[in-house]
């Protein structure tokens, strides 16, 4: 495995990480994804995510109990908060009371003193930003969390939380998880380039375009069985994804990782990891054999000629 640092920090991930959106609570049974996850750890992956909303609590319930057989310094621990985690008015959001009670939540699902990352899942409008990051700046300075982060924000909403760090001499932003597959690029047009200069590094997720980059879609009339693309507690947002002319750039891709000899997984990731603000791209294996597949892209090395040829069929 690899590892790049986190920013401008000392904290260093894996550059393959591995989360639990869409799977572990729901699709995938608490011992698939122990075994999931205890691979991981085995192939050198050191950076784990969750969320407090994924599947209610459950995923950090899975994720905490795999990862208790682990020295706790040994990996990066991440969750998030923002998500409607109840009925009340005041059961989502980045409120001090919502962050204050959701991080004693969390902890308590995933039998941690601390977690290394955590994130704002979303920017929240309705509470004043000051407010958001002193609770986060509360929680470092008490030992809960280690590291702020934020997900899903805009260029300009995170320049407004540095900025604010900045003013009350608050603990920074320092890394940004974002979508990012080669369908879905919004992220090189300023959030990159902001993270570059200011000091933030990507932990990008659905690297794999939530399987569509693995090649296994082909046919729009007949999606596999037991795949992602046919279950409907988790296939909302792919099958709005799954189109004609996304599978012919998918049949396309796949020539350049068959020339290659490389799977179609590991062209889609060796294609992220090209850029150097990214510090790892967040996978979801719903198996073992998935994560074995996935961090041999970290030794695929992709020439000009290759990243010009893939960016052809992308435009």
């Amino acid at each position: 495995m690899k590892y790049r640092k986190l920013g401008r920090t000392g904290l260093k991930v894996s550059e393959i990480s591995l989360g639990s959106w869409l799977t572990y609570g729901n699709s995938i049974g608490s011992e698939t994804a122990t075994k999931t996850i205890e691979k991981a750890y085995e192939l050198g992956i050191n950076s784990f995510d969750t969320a407090n909303v994924y599947a209610r609590g459950e995923a950090e319930k899975i994720v905490g109990e795999a990862l208790a057989k682990y020295p706790r310094e040994s990996y990066v621990l991440a969750t998030k908060v923002f998500g409607k985690m109840g009925d009340g008015p005041n059961d989502q959001g980045l409120s001090r009371k919502h962050i204050t009670e959701q991080i004693n939540a969390s902890l308590k699902r995933l039998n941690k003193d601390y977690v290394d990352i955590y994130y704002c899942h979303r920017f929240d409008p309705e509470t004043a930003i000051d407010e958001t990051l002193r609770t986060l700046d509360d929680l470092v300075r008490q030992g809960k969390v280690l590291y702020i982060g934020v997900s899903e924000w805009t260029a300009q909403q995170i320049q407004l939380g540095l900025g604010t760090s900045d003013r009350y001499l608050l603990n920074r932003i320092v890394v940004n998880q974002p979508v990012y597959n080669m369908f879905n690029r919004y992220i090189e047009k300023e959030i990159i380039p902001l993270g570059e200069k200011t000091g933030f590094s990507q932990i990008v997720f659905s690297p794999l375009a939530q399987g569509i980059l693995t090649g296994k879609y082909t046919d729009l009339a007949n999606l596999p069985e037991g795949t992602r693309a046919t279950d409907p507690k988790s296939n909302g947002s792919l099958s709005r994804m799954l189109t004609e002319d996304v599978l012919t750039k998918v049949k396309q891709l796949d020539g350049i990782a068959k020339e290659l000899d490389v799977k179609l997984s590991q062209l889609a990731l060796a294609w992220i990891l090209r850029q150097p603000n990214v510090a790892s791209a967040l996978i979801g294996a719903s198996k073992p054999e998935q994560v074995e597949e996935n961090v041999k892209a970290i030794d695929i090395e992709l020439s000009n000629d290759v990243l010009e040829k893939i960016e052809d069929i992308l435009k």
